[in-house]
């Protein structure tokens, strides 16, 4: 961990945390696909030395939002939930939202509120079926600032300053790509991007620390589902629109549990974040590789899959991805368009990482065990069936994409890549033969649309 000293002789905040390439070697091992793949060759230690300090780095809009959330009642400048739903809203007041979040759960032994849904729950349908709203009057708008808090108005400026590199054509024709990956997009996403990332100590930690996925794995499942599915609709990313609404409720959500781990007051305690050890509990280099994970692994993953995605379709789904990375705070270091530089960065953000923690397996076999708990179509005596097919084809898939050593660091059992082994010809097939006419691209997206549609409801948890 480098360190400096300020100017009266007194220790500097460090550098890098521990956690700083302390398993450069275990990385570059996983990183070897990366490197043939993605064309990842050679290292850059300024490249490595930015990711360092990323670490230390947060998303300063969101935290200083964050920090007038959590000011006690009363207090002036204090921002409460209810005004974030009206300024999301356009100014139209919603209902109270329940609790819950997409990726960390609520936290224990607290009884603060770390946050709204990744959606807007005052609109009691699926992100995917809510109304796009693409425009708001301006003296909408207006009135809305006028009465804003500064810290709110600050980041409304930021989300709905559309910046001048956004193609919007490119942001629907990238959407669009997503709806035509079909369930190949929910597979590497659960599998390669979320289980994938499991593997690495740090972003697990606070996910267990929230109590996110070890308790009520499928509904946080779902929760990830629904907002990564709802960004493929048409227009759902335009300012106020609902998937936009759902991504900025996100960024919120992080930054309210970075706050609330990074207290000072928390530090001391037993279940406190060791910030020396892994940077700022949600920071710019994980908010970085997070990103990597929906955009360049998305990709590289959906091609060992048989899935053909040129150039145009990669430029326009990385476009989709960096205008999201924007709206959830990423710095613009780390918000790229081209494929292949994003794969560079990718491999960069391994070297960098941490080993595994006790919260990896914990994490993985969360993840398999919820396929048992999921709703499949058919009668009821089909359900058990059903389940032990997706477990064995989850397990399946995990063995092929994360290696042998990789499920038994996560301890999960090995399987053969039979699931592989079917999904390469059909997808040959449906993207090297009938996706390259219009028409086939036509058919492509509705079987997208229903995939997406029967892989959400199977996640559907039994309570409202």
């Amino acid at each position: 961990m480098a360190s400096t000293s300020d100017d009266a002789g007194q220790p500097a905040a460090p550098t890098y945390p521990l956690r700083f390439r302390s398993a450069e070697a275990r990385g570059t091992r996983i990183g070897r696909p990366l490197r043939l793949l993605g064309r990842a060759r050679g290292v850059g230690e300024a490249l490595l030395d930015r990711i360092g300090r990323a670490f230390f780095e947060q998303d300063d809009a969101g935290a200083a939002l964050a920090a007038a959330m959590r000011l006690p009642a009363g207090t002036p400048g204090r921002v409460t939930h209810t005004q974030l739903r009206e300024a999301l809203a356009g100014g139209a007041a919603d209902p109270c939202p329940q609790p819950g979040g997409a990726e960390f759960g609520p936290l224990q032994d607290s009884d603060v509120e770390i946050g709204p849904l990744p959606r807007d729950r005052s609109i009691n349908r699926p992100i995917s079926r809510q109304r796009t709203d693409v425009g708001r009057a301006p003296q909408q708008r207006t009135e809305l600032s006028a009465r804003t808090p500064d810290p709110l108005r600050r980041l409304l400026d930021e989300v709905t300053a559309v910046p001048g590199w956004v193609d919007w054509d490119l942001v629907e024709e990238g959407a669009a790509v997503q709806r035509r990956l079909g369930q190949n997009s929910s597979d590497v996403l659960l599998q390669l991007s979320l289980v994938g990332g499991y593997r690495f100590g740090g972003p697990t930690d606070l996910l267990a620390a929230t109590g996110a996925l070890t308790g009520g794995a499928l509904r946080r499942l779902h929760e990830t589902q629904e907002w990564a599915i709802g960004l493929s609709e048409p227009g759902a990313l335009r300012p106020y629109a609902p998937a936009w609404r759902a991504t900025v409720h996100v960024r919120v959500m992080h930054a309210l549990v970075n706050a609330t781990f990074a207290d000072p007051e928390r530090r001391d305690r037993r279940d406190g974040w060791d910030t020396a050890r892994w940077g700022l509990p949600v920071n710019q280099a994980d908010q970085a590789a997070t990103l990597g994970l929906f955009d360049g692994t998305l990709i590289l993953g959906c091609r060992t899959l048989g899935v053909r995605i040129p150039p145009s379709d990669s430029r326009a789904l990385m476009h989709l991805w960096r205008w999201v990375g924007h709206l959830l705070g990423v710095h613009p270091d780390f918000l790229v368009d081209d494929e292949w530089q994003r794969h560079r960065l990718n491999y960069h953000v391994l070297l960098a990482q941490a080993g595994i923690s006790e919260a990896g397996p914990r994490l993985a076999r969360a993840v398999v065990a919820a396929q048992a708990e999921r709703t499949y179509r058919g009668p009821s005596w089909w359900q058990p069936f059903r389940a032990g097919f997706e477990r064995e084809r989850l397990l399946s898939m995990l063995t092929a994409f994360l290696g042998v050593r990789s499920m038994r660091e996560l301890g999960l059992p090995l399987r053969p890549p039979w699931a592989h082994a079917y999904l390469l010809p059909l997808n040959t097939w449906r993207y090297r033969v009938l996706g390259r006419t219009r028409r086939g691209r036509e058919r492509l997206d509705r079987w997208g649309r229903r995939r997406s549609a029967a892989i959400l409801a199977s996640y559907q948890p039994d309570h409202p």
